[in-house]
């Protein structure tokens, strides 16, 4: 933080705002959250039979002990998902670089703008993934068991919400705060 003097009055410039600091934190969460629900193997589960992922459909027949596997990436909605999905997160990537360059550069307010329009753009491509994906799923699939969206599933919104609220504090215009810091 540097202070100058004139006169009886002292100026504060800080080199980042909170907001933008919470803001890039919000972002690198939704960033974790992301590689942990692309990675999870449990976006559905059905009791101990059946789980699917982004990755993997696994299902273990009752008079078996052995576990029956195949690629999801055989049907057309599940590849637009994962497809979603992984754009989103290339853009919540970048746009965390950038932010995090910006903010240790001191070039803040000329990348806040990119910022956000990436934050909100991944959170536009992740709420089609997440809408899309439990649509098509009851549409193709036929469980004669309970089933549940499971915790990959749960992670993938956390992300969405955590981009969404990073979007938010970094769409703030700062001149009209960064005065009462």
């Amino acid at each position: 933080m540097a202070s100058s003097v004139s006169g009886t009055e002292e100026v504060r410039v800080s080199a980042s705002t909170p907001l933008k600091l919470v803001g890039l934190v919000c972002v690198f969460l939704a960033l974790c959250l992301d590689a942990g629900a692309v990675l999870s193997p449990a976006w559905v589960t059905a009791d101990d039979q059946y789980y699917l992922s982004m990755w993997m459909s696994c299902w273990k027949p009752v008079s078996s002990a052995e576990w029956s596997c195949n690629s999801t990436l055989t049907t057309d909605w599940q590849i637009v998902t994962l497809a979603l999905l992984l754009g989103g997160a290339a853009l919540i990537l970048f746009s965390f670089q950038v932010a995090l360059i910006s903010l240790c550069s001191g070039s803040r307010s000329r990348c806040y703008k990119p910022v956000t329009v990436m934050l909100f753009s991944a959170v536009l491509l992740q709420v089609c993934s997440l809408v899309l994906f439990p649509i098509k799923f009851i549409e193709t699939v036929s469980l004669r068991v309970y089933h549940e969206f499971n915790w990959g599933y749960g992670l993938a919104w956390g992300s969405t919400i955590f981009s969404f609220g990073g979007a938010i504090l970094f769409c703030l215009n700062p001149k009209n705060y960064e005065d009462y810091y």
